[in-house]
C-alpha cells in the first residue's frame, strides 16, 4: 500500500465533513417518528458508496428499513471481502444530558482525544466506523490499489434487532458470497493498545408488564389492601440476583462456557487499571458477580440488567396513586453456547412463576441473538493482526467483548464464512448514551488500517 497517509491527509477535511453530514440525520430505527430520516440515511449511504467507487449500488427493500448493497468486483478469481455495517442509531434520550445537540455534530477535545472527537449520536456506533470502510474503499480505488473484490451490506435495523436481515441474507446467499466478513462495530483497549475483538456475547431482550387492579387507585383508600404493581415488580426484579450477584433463573447457567484458568490468565494480561475505570465512571467501587474480575464480568460471563422501569405518576409534584400497571425492559447478555431463545423462555417461565397472587404478568420478547467466538489462527485474523501492527507499530491483543452483534452468528450459519471484528472505538466513547463521540484520530486510523487488511488477506489467501 502506497501513499495511504498522503491520500488521507489531502482529503482530511472532506472526510470529516462527509461523516458530519451523515451524522446530522436522526436515523433512529426504534421510533417511527424518524422513519423518513432513516430512509434519508440509506439514500446518503448509497450515494457515498457510488462516489467511493462501487460499480453497483442498490437499495433493497425489506419489510422494515432497506438494506444498502454495493460491490466493486475487479476479478472473480480474487478473494471477496463483505463489509457489514449499519446506518441506524439508538434514540438520543435523555436529551437534557447532552452537552451539545445529538444531531448537530461538533468536534471537541477530551483527555483521551486531544486531537478532538466528533460528538453526535451514531458517531461511533456505527456511522463513524461504518464510514471508515467507505473511505478506505475510495482510497484504494482512487490510488489504484484495490487488491481484491469488495461487497457492502449496510442495514437500517441493527439497533432494533435486525429482524429483516436474516431473511435478506437467506434469500441472497449468492449475491453475498464472500471469503470473509469485515465489521467495525466494536472497540479496542486504548489508542496505544490496539486489540481485535474475538468474542461477542449473545442477547435476549424482553419487556415485562405487571397488572394489578383494573384502574389506578387512591393510595389512601386502597393502600395496604391491594397489590401495588410497582412494588411487586421491583421485588420480582430484585429476586433475579442472589447475594453473590448470581442470576437465580433455573437452568440459566447450564450451557455457560467455563474458561480454563490458563485462558483467564491470558485475558488478565490485557492492560487495565481499576482506579482509572472507577474514576472514568465516577464510582467508588465496581460491582458484579462474585469470583470474577471486572473484565471477566463484562465479557465472558452472562448478565441480566434492567434497562428501563416505569409506572404510575412521574410528572411534577405529587399524585397519590397506586398504578394499575408497571413495566420494565430487561436485557440478558449471553455467552457462547447459551441459546437466546432458550434463555428467553427460561426467563418467561421463571418470571411468571414468581408472581404473587393479586397481579398478572406478561413477558414480551423483543429480540435477541447468539454469541460468537472467532478463531485467531485463520488467514483473516492474521491479516487483521498484521494490518494493525503496520499502522499502530505493535501487535494487537485478542479480546472478547461484552457487547452483542447478533447477526454475526447468523452470517456464519447462512454464508459459511468467518467474521473479523476490526473496531477502532474506545469504551469511553459513550455509545448508546448521551454525549456519544468518536475520536478524530480513531476515525482516520481506521481508514489507514483497513486497506492493509485487504492487502494482507489477499496475499495470504492467494498462496
Amino acid at each position: 500500500m502506497k501513499n495511504v497517509k498522503n491520500y488521507i491527509a489531502e482529503n482530511k477535511d472532506r472526510f470529516l465533513n462527509e461523516i458530519i453530514e451523515l451524522l446530522k440525520i436522526p436515523s433512529v430505527s426504534a421510533d417511527p417518528a424518524f422513519s423518513q430520516d432513516v430512509l434519508n440515511a440509506a439514500e446518503m449511504v448509497k450515494s457515498r458508496l457510488q462516489d467511493a467507487g462501487c460499480d453497483i449500488v442498490e437499495i433493497h427493500e425489506t419489510a422494515g428499513y432497506p438494506i444498502v448493497y454495493g460491490e466493486k468486483i475487479i476479478n472473480k478469481d480474487l478473494p471477496t471481502v463483505l463489509v457489514y455495517g449499519h446506518y441506524d442509531v439508538q434514540p438520543a434520550e435523555p436529551l437534557e444530558l447532552w452537552t451539545s445537540p445529538p444531531y448537530e455534530p461538533v468536534i471537541k477535545k477530551t483527555d483521551l482525544h486531544p486531537e478532538g472527537a466528533i460528538f453526535a449520536r451514531g458517531a461511533c456506533d456505527d456511522k463513524g466506523q461504518m464510514y471508515m470502510h467507505v473511505k478506505a474503499l475510495e482510497l484504494m480505488v482512487k490510488t489504484d490499489q484495490l487488491p481484491c473484490n469488495v461487497k457492502f451490506m449496510i442495514e437500517g435495523e441493527e439497533e432494533v434487532g435486525s429482524n429483516n436481515l436474516s431473511i435478506y441474507v437467506a434469500e441472497n446467499k449468492e449475491k453475498l458470497a464472500n471469503d470473509v466478513i469485515l465489521i467495525s462495530d466494536t472497540g479496542m483497549i486504548a489508542n496505544d493498545v490496539p486489540s481485535i475483538t474475538t468474542g461477542l456475547r449473545g442477547l435476549s431482550y424482553v419487556e415485562v408488564e405487571v397488572t394489578g387492579p383494573n384502574r389506578d387507585l387512591h393510595s389512601g383508600l386502597y393502600g395496604g389492601a391491594v397489590a401495588n404493581p410497582i412494588n411487586i415488580l421491583t421485588k420480582m426484579i430484585a429476586s433475579l440476583h442472589d447475594e453473590n450477584n448470581h442470576i437465580t433463573i433455573s437452568g440459566f447457567y447450564d450451557r455457560v462456557e467455563e474458561l480454563s484458568t490458563e485462558e483467564r490468565a491470558e485475558m488478565a494480561k490485557a492492560p487495565f487499571s481499576i482506579e482509572k475505570y472507577q474514576k472514568a465512571l465516577d464510582i467508588e467501587s465496581v460491582y458484579g458477580e462474585k469470583g470474577y474480575s471486572t473484565n471477566e464480568r463484562n465479557s465472558i460471563r452472562p448478565t441480566l440488567d434492567v434497562n428501563g422501569i416505569w409506572g404510575g405518576y412521574t410528572g411534577e409534584g405529587a399524585k397519590t396513586v397506586i398504578a394499575s400497571k408497571a413495566y420494565a425492559k430487561i436485557s440478558m447478555r449471553l455467552v457462547p453456547n447459551q441459546d437466546w431463545k432458550e434463555i428467553t423462555e427460561l426467563f418467561k417461565t421463571h418470571f411468571e412463576a414468581i408472581a404473587p397472587k393479586g397481579v398478572t404478568v406478561v413477558v414480551k420478547p423483543h429480540h435477541g441473538g447468539q454469541g460468537y467466538v472467532t478463531p485467531i489462527n485463520t488467514d483473516a485474523y492474521q491479516a487483521a493482526s498484521k494490518a494493525y501492527e503496520t499502522t499502530f507499530g505493535k501487535k494487537p491483543i485478542p479480546q472478547r467483548s461484552g457487547g452483542s452483534i447478533p447477526i454475526v452468528a447468523l452470517f456464519e450459519q447462512e454464508l459459511k464464512s468467518k467474521t473479523i471484528l476490526m473496531g477502532f472505538g474506545l469504551d469511553s466513547d459513550a455509545i448508546h448514551s448521551p454525549n456519544e463521540h468518536f475520536g478524530v484520530w480513531n476515525y482516520f486510523k481506521g481508514i489507514e488500517t483497513i486497506p492493509y487488511f485487504y492487502q494482507y488477506f489477499t496475499e495470504m489467501t492467494k498462496k
